[in-house]
């Protein structure tokens, strides 16, 4: 394994053990089996591991779910805004499913009100999920399978729904309740009943 995707899972597990915050660089250089100097020549600060794992993580979730960049002029080819929609989910559901992943969030979100870069790391997240929905969005509108009065803000509520939703399945999960399998698909059918372009299959 490369010595900075070591670095990366040994900052991962101390954080998802101790918390973030009381993680120095002498431990994660302890955890891997080298010396703080070494560390040093690989990441000049614990919020750098942490800015690299972001990217690692998330990118390697990607690769593991199969998640490939959208093709957007095959959009057109028969599917539905509700197919669209349902898979775009799906495959964001799948990549912060990822083991790795998920526990990086998980270490992140319970940080956030309290420690500036775990703040700054989800807010990229979510604008990285704005951007993506937007580029969706503009593709779905060019080739009429939905009429959005303003692009950008539906973009906005479709991918802040999502996120709130996915957010309370995992809580639901975590404190052991069942969850509601409807309430996604239930939010994916009023969205396209309000922006679905009448006839556009």
């Amino acid at each position: 394994m490369d010595r900075k995707h070591e670095i990366i899972y040994a900052t991962l597990e101390l954080a998802a053990e101790h918390g973030l915050g009381t993680v120095s660089m002498q431990q994660i250089a302890d955890r891997v089996g080298i010396t703080k100097a070494s560390l040093y020549n690989h990441y000049s600060s614990r919020e750098e591991i942490v800015e690299a794992m972001y990217g690692f993580l998330r990118e390697a979730s990607k690769q593991r779910a199969e998640i490939g960049e959208v093709d957007y002029d095959a959009l057109s080819e028969g599917a539905s805004l509700r197919e669209v929609l349902s898979k775009a989910v799906e495959n964001y559901r799948r990549m912060i499913s990822d083991p790795k992943l998920f526990l990086f969030y998980k270490v992140i979100m319970s940080e956030r009100s309290i420690n500036p870069s775990a703040a700054e790391i989800m807010a990229k997240e979510t604008k990285t999920m704005i951007n993506a929905t937007k580029a969706l969005f503009y593709a779905l509108q060019v080739k009429s399978i939905a009429d959005f009065s303003d692009i950008d803000s539906a973009a906005v509520s479709f991918a802040m729904g999502i996120h709130a939703l996915l957010d309370y399945e995992n809580d639901l999960e975590h404190a052991g309740l069942s969850k509601d399998e409807k309430i996604i698909p239930d939010f994916i059918n009023e969205f396209c009943r309000i922006y679905e372009v009448k006839g556009a299959q």
